[in-house]
């Protein structure tokens, strides 16, 4: 093995998969330097405070921490002792909309025998297929775990036999919403068991198959609130950093790496190179590449062929302090009455919609550490075309995409609660997909690129960057994709493989097929699994139902 002081590495960015990465190269024995541009960490996960309102910037739904928890037991620690997780009950409130009807609200529960008589109240049918459809699933990410954890690198690692193995779960000619098809047959159940496709930033009518296993996640392992919002987990990780000896500079953009021919050599911040023997960079992939690489160094990925890839939708976001509690569940989806429609306008025409998806996150339900005693911090995100679309956002007036598309999440907002929310803002900020653009984030894509077949695997940026030495890639640019748990998975493979060059000895974080499917997932209900029941119906009719949370 190597002498482990004698390997440095400089990590691009505090993000979720830099300071993952930080934590298991750290524990290693290896040198590192992690170099932010924002005065914060976090990257998308960062926090915003307006005044004493405070709230995630991006990610707000916690999913799968077992991913977490095992990066911190490699470094001999436990998340348990870093951050505090509530999980949610119900998961989220799903509202419905429908034309010339009142909305279907359903209240959606990881207590799978609850959840199923509320769906058979929709379509008796689909309350009965429930229970087959997580079986399904079950398998499904059984037999994909393994290919989750491994990398690509080439053509000829797609006959490893892992992913031959998981080959029939694939069905690589249907969406999620074809799939669905089989199990279900309301819309409206469909619908439920489809959304969960905006996590990837994709449309359920295209979006692979084999991502029916986002639901299935959700009901299975729960979704999770940690104390502070998700960028409390970015503090965690960063304080395990600084106790392992990582040196944090934020308020430090690299400007560009440094090259001796295909070898890294370093990064240069504020005019100034610094060496290192590794570069991790965990900025938005296809930015990056263009930005911070000569083309000389990354002749598989040049500026036209990332210009050609497949982007994410990007997001609208409203931060809203609001005076007084907001009767709203800690998660609400509104969905849009022509939901295809809605799609279809992001992803296909690229053009506003005019009756959008409205997401609000209203985290004071459970944790009043994130507004005023009394008040509450809304976090609201509505899905729009990315920057490709040519829509200007920097249009102040009235009529521009900006007002319009604020006016109208804020109308769908008093609908939900009913009474007009505007009066109640005390405090406000934005983010459009132009300011995601601005911020480093190729076209504004908020979920990176995006993850159709012809994207992932070996056809998605790989941990190490051909071309290059000793340059590797962390993030949800690359395999398997974005979401914070599967950016905690790339985080892991990219250490491995770092340190297997180097002659690192990386502790090994135990898989979840080994900690948890080996025993069976039901089984590790039992700890992070599915709660009790939560009484009720928990299918409401009418926009004007909010009990039940």
């Amino acid at each position: 093995m190597g002498n482990a002081q004698s390997v440095s590495v400089a990590i691009v960015g505090a993000g979720p998969g830099g300071l993952a990465a930080a934590m298991l190269l750290a524990s290693s024995g290896a040198r590192v330097e992690v170099y932010e541009a924002h005065e914060r960490i976090g990257g998308r996960t960062a926090r915003i405070s307006l005044g004493e309102y405070h709230f995630d910037r991006g990610p707000t739904f916690f999913l799968m921490p077992y991913v977490l928890d095992e990066i911190f037991a490699a470094t001999g620690r436990r998340l348990s002792d870093y951050a505090e997780l509530t999980r949610l009950d119900p998961m989220y409130r799903l509202v419905m909309a429908r034309e010339g009807q009142s909305d279907l609200t359903i209240d959606c529960t990881q207590d799978v025998a609850e959840m199923s008589k509320r769906l058979a109240a929709i379509d008796p049918r689909d309350g009965a297929a429930f229970a087959k459809f997580l079986g399904d699933n079950r398998a499904k990410l059984r037999a994909f775990e393994p290919v989750l954890r491994s990398p690509y690198r080439s053509m000829a690692d797609l006959i490893d036999p892992k992913l031959v193995k998981a080959g029939p779960h694939l069905s690589p000619g249907k969406s999620v919403h074809a799939m669905l098809g089989k199990y279900f047959s309301s819309p409206y159940t469909k619908l439920a068991m489809s959304f969960q496709t905006k996590y990837l930033g994709m449309s359920p009518f295209s979006c692979p198959s084999l991502f029916t296993i986002l639901p299935y996640i959700e009901y299975e392992y729960g979704v999770w609130h940690p104390r502070g919002g998700c960028n409390a987990l970015m503090t965690a990780m960063a304080e395990a950093c600084v106790e392992m000896g990582v040196k944090i500079h934020t308020g430090a953009p690299v400007q560009r790496l440094t090259f001796d021919g295909p070898r890294v050599r370093g990064v240069v911040v504020g005019g100034v190179e610094r060496r290192a023997d590794h570069v991790v960079m965990n900025a938005d992939a296809a930015w990056a590449l263009k930005n911070l690489v000569p083309a000389s160094n990354r002749a598989s990925w040049s500026n036209a062929k990332l210009d050609k890839m497949g982007y994410s939708c990007s997001t609208a976001m409203l931060y809203l302090g609001i005076k007084g509690k907001v009767d709203l569940a800690h998660h609400t989806i509104r969905i849009a009455a022509d939901y295809k429609k809605n799609i279809d306008q992001i992803a296909v025409t690229m053009e506003l919609s005019d009756d959008p998806s409205v997401y609000v996150c209203n985290p004071t339900r459970t944790d009043e550490t994130l507004a005023p005693k009394g008040d509450s911090a809304l976090y609201v995100l509505v899905p729009t075309p990315n920057q490709k679309s040519g829509i200007d956002w920097n249009d102040t007036s009235p009529k521009g995409a900006a007002a319009l598309t604020r006016e109208r999440a804020l109308d769908r907002i008093s609908a939900l609660i009913g009474e007009d929310i505007r009066p109640r803002i005390v405090r406000e900020s934005a983010i459009t997909p132009a300011g995601w653009a601005a911020d480093n984030i190729a076209f504004g894509a908020t979920f990176n690129l995006a993850h159709n077949l012809t994207q992932m695997l070996c056809f998605r940026p790989q941990h190490h960057l051909p071309d290059t030495k000793n340059l590797w890639l962390v993030g949800g640019g690359t395999h398997p994709g974005s979401g914070l748990p599967v950016i905690f998975l790339s985080s892991q493979i990219t250490a491995r493989l770092l340190c297997e060059e180097s002659g690192l000895a990386m502790p090994r974080p135990r898989s979840v097929h080994e900690r948890v499917m080996g025993a069976g997932l039901e089984d590790a209900a039992a700890g992070q699994g599915r709660s009790g029941g939560t009484g009720g119906s928990g299918v409401l009719a009418g926009a004007g139902s909010s009990g039940g949370v």
